[in-house]
């Protein structure tokens, strides 16, 4: 890292203490997932990488403490990362680059990756959502948020209309005490990697849901007094 990549690093840390599954721990993984995945792209930047990866998840807290399930942490974290960018002395012409990457790296949002920079941030944290690293994010999600867990869901698109923004599978969640890691596996987990933008990273998911489906069978097995 350079010099200012590591002053980026050192102000992630400070708005990233509020939840263990949005902590620097996970946008540390983030980062080393990006910086493997870009060595099988060609013509990464990785300085507006390296940056927008560590202030990835800096809107975090304002999302949390938002009971309407209205805020998105990335347009906040966005908003957030000119002025610590600024600090350090990033290039300038740089800076937008950097904010469009943290905006457009949150699946539910409208707000799409268009550069390999943003794909490779996008796809990086899709898949710490995964494989054995995203079902024990989920769990500490479960315990900070009062959710569930173990709970299915017959019908999701019911469920949609009540606890999700606009009733749609990628909508924000209304109430997180209603929300599963089951119901989060049948609503998105389980579709990540077709989402995925690089070949490297569906290929690093391939493998990682692949053991969320044997874990989270045998989970349902074990709650039903199966085995």
């Amino acid at each position: 890292m350079t010099d200012q990549i590591n002053r980026i690093k050192e102000r992630a840390a400070e708005e990233l203490k509020h939840c263990a599954a949005h902590d620097m721990d996970h946008v540390m993984r983030v980062y080393n997932l990006a910086l493997t995945i870009a060595q099988e792209e060609p013509g990464v930047d990785l300085e507006v990488l390296e940056a927008a990866t560590l202030l990835h998840d800096i809107g975090g807290l304002k999302e949390a403490e938002d009971p309407t399930g209205q805020t998105d942490h990335a347009a906040v974290g966005a908003a957030m990362a000119r002025p610590i960018i600024e600090a350090v002395g990033f290039p300038a012409a740089k800076i937008s680059h950097v904010q469009a990457c943290i905006l457009s790296h949150r699946y539910r949002t409208d707000n799409k990756p268009q550069t390999i920079e943003a794909k490779i941030l996008f796809d990086a944290d899709k898949l710490d959502a995964i494989g054995a690293i995203g079902i024990a994010r989920g769990f500490a999600w479960v315990g900070k948020n009062n959710a569930k867990i173990y709970k299915r869901v017959d019908d999701l698109e019911a469920y949609a209309r009540e606890n999700l923004v606009g009733g749609k599978f990628d909508g924000r969640i209304k109430d997180r005490s209603k929300h599963s890691s089951q119901i989060q596996w049948e609503l998105k987990n389980k579709r990540l990697v077709e989402k995925l933008y690089t070949a490297s990273a569906r290929k690093i998911g391939a493998a990682r849901i692949s053991f969320d489906q044997l874990y989270m069978d045998r989970l349902e097995r074990e709650v039903k007094g199966e085995i």
